[in-house]
């Protein structure tokens, strides 16, 4: 347990940053990581009386349970844009900031849903295993793939990843077309429901956020209406897509597949996703790269500071 510094804010830390925004922290807050004990409970019950400030992500939250173990909690900074994991309103109803860290990650999780839809219609990684296990030799070319240039991509949730999404896939000569609350000032076409995209897409994407909206908006009629030969690219939730259906559309082929980079039930997937052969799996780390987590890091040290010396927030939610 750290030695407390009267002068220094206390936080409890449930996510570890990059080394230099963890260093940054060290310097300017006293630090309890409950990440790293063994007994947690312990840990919380004897810190817990005194910390103004919690370190999370968006993948771990904050639960409203926690609390009452808080008295004089003051903010919940959380590195990743999703806040659905977070009690926003326990929070808020008593006066507890909470912080996200929006926008740095955006480059990146488009490109990656890009990679996303190359691996699926291209079959980038089919033709890595073909090559590297000397079939192209013993069997000739691998079969044909599919072209991305004029398919239709279908974006559910045109925010800030989506338009990026859509921004690439327009320089790739696909077709894009969105759904969403509402219609927006933009060149694409709008389906105000949700199956009528899906039955106008060759790719539906998922940009939405997750939480109790959008739970399970995937489902089977969604992915009846997507088709035989359509793809569904997941870079949302998992909770957004009803996986038990999606596994059966998969296993039936009433769809072509899907490629995902979450999941309900993250780490520990389904197991049937393993046996298919029209998947694509990706281990929810969109934004995982060396340079977007050092912004996401800085953008919640910055919201913290900025709290304790009582100026605006970077990006309150």
């Amino acid at each position: 347990m750290a030695q407390p510094d009267s002068a220094k804010p206390q936080l409890l830390v449930l996510y570890n940053l990059r080394p230099a925004q963890m260093e940054q922290l060290e310097q300017s807050f006293t630090l309890h990581r409950l990440n790293q004990a063994d007994d947690k409970a312990s840990l919380l019950a004897a810190v817990g009386p005194n910390i103004r400030g919690v370190v999370t992500s968006g993948g771990l939250g904050f639960k409203a349970e926690m609390l009452s173990s808080l008295p004089l909690l003051e903010i919940v900074a959380s590195s990743g844009v999703g806040t659905d994991s977070i009690d926003i309103a326990a929070c808020h109803a008593r006066g507890i900031a909470v912080t996200n860290t929006p926008d740095v990650l955006n480059d990146d999780v488009a490109d990656l849903g890009i990679g996303l839809i190359m691996n699926a219609l291209r079959r980038l990684g089919d033709g890595h295993a073909y090559t590297r296990s000397g079939d192209w030799g013993r069997l000739g070319m691998m079969t044909l793939t599919t072209s991305l240039k004029g398919k239709r991509l279908g974006i559910v949730g045109l925010g800030r990843i989506g338009h990026e999404l859509a921004d690439r896939a327009s320089a790739l000569k696909m077709q894009i077309a969105y759904t969403g609350r509402n219609k927006q000032d933009v060149g694409y076409t709008y389906y105000a429901s949700l199956a009528e995209l899906a039955s106008n897409s060759d790719v539906l994407a998922l940009t939405c956020p997750g939480g109790k909206q959008t739970y399970h908006i995937i489902d089977a009629a969604v992915l009846e209406a997507l088709g035989p030969k359509g793809w569904l690219v997941n870079l949302a939730r998992g909770s957004v897509v009803d996986e038990a259906a999606l596994i059966d559309a998969l296993e039936q082929r009433r769809i072509a597949g899907a490629a995902l980079d979450v999941f309900e039930n993250e780490p520990n997937i389904d197991p049937r996703f393993s046996t298919l052969d029209n998947v694509v799996l990706y281990p929810h780390h969109a934004s995982g790269t060396t340079e977007t987590r050092d912004a996401m890091s800085q953008l919640v040290v910055d919201n913290l500071i900025a709290h304790f010396q009582q100026r605006p927030l970077v990006t309150p939610v």
